[in-house]
């Protein structure tokens, strides 16, 4: 009977427009107010005690100062929110907490009254009974609510079959949460426990399915589960090889950040728990440990700080300027000569920080006078020099704009900040700098070379410009790079393409570069070139496998995975030493120094000079030979310039020969 007056309240159209949200609070907390005020009234006809008679005025007003006494309690104790979302032994707690604080409360006003009119408000006695009966009303009106819901739920076919990561209490109410949510998209039929030993069968009126790498297909697919449902604290497990399991068997993965994010959310009416569930990406199981970084070291560097950032509008420049904006720099000023990303980004930024002082300026690195003009109006004490060409393949068919850009640009930023007396200047590099195989990672490393033989001679002139410089390897999500890539060519039905089958890649978030970029900036003294540790490479063959399987389809099967070759500079895999560099510790154990060669800074000024003049000439065969004999490590795959690593052997160049002379004739 029940049932059948559940359901027919369920088809009213007003109800179905309700039952999508949870019950608005103030209903929740009306009723509880009621129950109490019930609850002294039962009191008062019980005629238990002397004082019901008492005049109606008296007793009206005993009525509202013991629900005033309960609804302040209530109210900042939050007890009337999240009622569906919480256990009934934690809902129940709470209740419990609201009737003895407002017992002890009115036991308190009892005891002053007394004292200034040497009578009681209320008997003690009939302050315990309220108390009693109200805990008891709203207990019952809890479970009601939670019946109710429970049987909302019920009636709803279209929701997906999950299981719940672990067995532990935030695992028990996340499972609640999306049982009881009104709307939801996910059924929790279970928890999926990876404890050793004996468990339970049962947890809470949920199934425990005990994990083994062989019966997945069996739990999921042949229950009818479509996927398993975790939240942050697992997020180590997955990232060790756990997550493989269930992608290899085409089983889906979703993940919440944190189980309190829905717990403690009473401030926006009818929020759903599977709004803050998402479908796991692979650059989440890509990490490795969190990076603990400085933050208050940065702080106090950056805050009330006019910091300069060139590249603003790129990956890793955008995201500088925007922790930057976030540690308050006094003014921050945007270099870039991307028009229509500096207005987005423009737009960004208002929107986000409206109080940051921001400035929007135009201009090209390797423009010595549009530069000079940036810091002479300027003055920024800090610069992050994030402006670079970095596509390999790209660079290898624009070489004379590769060395413009990425090292006549650095030059020019690093001779300005020495000149206008920077404080710290940083520049980002990259792992492809190390023994570089292409026209880019030559470029950056010339660019390394420039900056740290520059702060050595300006050491001994007496300047305090501090050069530094971070490298790193592939930034996930970054414009142009390969997870996006994937994304794209998966959607649009494939083919996915690799380059070669065995070819790796070290990969971390953009967040995480860009901290590391503030954090070096901030704790470097000069000279330093700063290496991360990326953890363990990736094989991008298992990278695209991997992707597929995560949007449900089947690698070369549903979508194709083809080999398309290496390209021109690109090599199998990517270092951050050279061999004949070592490392040495700093306070982070993720951040180390790398201890490379010092060059002279009047022989890398001659040589550099030499090799951005061929480029300014379009001379490109004479500009790549002066790189590769200024940088010997230099050694060109898969392009056309290997032909100048066979032409300087037959030219019988020394190893040991580190510089050429840049007023001599080079080329054939």
């Amino acid at each position: 009977m029940l049932d059948t007056l559940i359901r027919q309240l369920f088809e009213l159209r007003w109800f179905k427009k309700l039952k999508t949200n949870t019950v608005p609070r103030w209903i929740i907390l009306l009723i509880d107010m009621l129950l109490v005020a019930c609850s002294y009234v039962v009191f008062v006809l019980s005629s238990l005690d002397p004082q019901v008679s008492l005049t109606p005025f008296l007793l009206l007003r005993n009525l509202v100062l013991v629900v005033a006494v309960y609804g302040f309690v209530t109210y900042f104790s939050k007890s009337y929110t999240c009622v569906i979302r919480l256990s009934v032994i934690e809902d129940l707690f709470r209740e419990f907490i609201v009737v003895l604080v407002s017992t002890a409360i009115l036991i308190v006003m009892n005891l002053i009254y007394g004292a200034i009119a040497s009578n009681v408000l209320f008997s003690y006695w009939g302050v315990i009974y309220v108390g009693v009966l109200s805990f008891a009303m709203l207990t019952i009106e809890r479970l009601m609510i939670k019946y109710i819901y429970a049987r909302i739920t019920a009636t709803e076919s279209n929701r997906r079959k999950v299981l719940v990561l672990g067995t532990s209490l935030d695992s028990l109410i996340l499972a609640n949460a999306l049982k009881n949510e009104i709307g939801g998209k996910y059924e929790p039929v279970g928890l999926l426990s990876i404890k050793n030993g004996k468990d339970k069968d049962e947890i809470n009126g949920f199934k425990v399915y005990k994990y083994s790498a062989e019966d997945v297909q069996k739990i999921f697919v042949g229950g009818g589960i479509h996927a398993l449902i975790f939240d942050s604290s697992n997020i180590k497990l997955m990232r060790n090889g756990f997550a493989d399991t269930f992608i290899e068997n085409n089983i889906a993965l979703l993940a919440i950040n944190k189980v309190e994010e829905f717990e403690l959310d009473d401030e926006r009416e009818g929020s759903n728990i599977s709004t803050y569930i998402k479908e796991v990406q692979i650059e989440d199981l890509l990490g490795r440990e969190p990076i603990v970084l400085n933050n208050t070291l940065v702080r106090s560097h950056i805050k009330d700080s006019v910091v300069l950032i060139t590249g603003a509008c790129g990956s890793i420049g955008s995201e500088i300027v925007r922790q930057v904006a976030t540690y308050k720099a006094r003014r921050i000023v945007l270099v870039d000569q991307a028009e229509t990303p500096m207005h987005d980004l423009s737009l960004e930024l208002a929107k986000e920080f409206p109080d940051a002082d921001v400035v929007l300026f135009m201009g090209d690195v390797h423009n010595h006078a549009r530069m000079e003009k940036a810091f002479k109006d300027y003055r920024p004490k800090y610069v992050f020099h994030a402006a670079a060409y970095k596509h390999v393949p790209m660079m290898e068919l624009n070489p004379t704009e590769a060395v413009l850009t990425n090292v006549e640009g650095t030059k020019n930023i690093a001779d300005l900040a020495l000149k206008y007396e920077v404080y710290k200047f940083v520049m980002v590099s990259t792992d492809k700098a190390v023994n570089p195989s292409n026209i880019m990672g030559c470029t950056k490393r010339l660019a390394e070379i420039y900056c740290q033989s520059l702060f050595f001679d300006a050491q001994k002139m007496g300047k305090n410009t501090q050069f530094i410089t971070t490298r790193f390897g592939n930034v996930l999500g970054s414009n142009g790079s390969v997870i996006p890539l994937f994304r794209k060519q998966i959607e649009n039905g494939g083919p996915v393409t690799v380059t070669h089958r065995d070819i790796i890649r070290y990969f971390m978030t953009i967040p995480e570069a860009c901290s590391l970029v503030l954090e070096a900036g901030c704790m470097g003294h000069g000279g330093e070139i700063y290496i991360f540790d990326m953890g363990q490479p990736v094989r991008i063959y298992d990278l695209a496998t991997r992707m597929i399987s995560l949007a449900g389809l089947r690698p070369n099967e549903d979508i194709k995975i083809e080999e398309i070759g290496l390209r021109p500079g690109e090599k199998l895999y990517e270092e951050l030493l050279n061999d004949k560099e070592n490392t040495v510790k700093t306070d982070n154990e993720k951040i180390m120094i790398a201890q490379v060669r010092k060059y002279d800074y009047i022989d890398v000024c001659n040589n550099i000079d030499n090799i951005i003049e061929l480029a300014q000439s379009g001379n490109v065969h004479d500009m790549v030979k002066g790189m590769k004999q200024f940088v010997p490590e230099y050694k060109s795959m898969h392009s056309e310039y290997e032909d100048i690593d066979k032409e300087l052997e037959r030219d019988d160049k020394s190893s040991d020969n580190y510089y050429f002379n840049p007023t001599a004739p080079v080329g054939k």
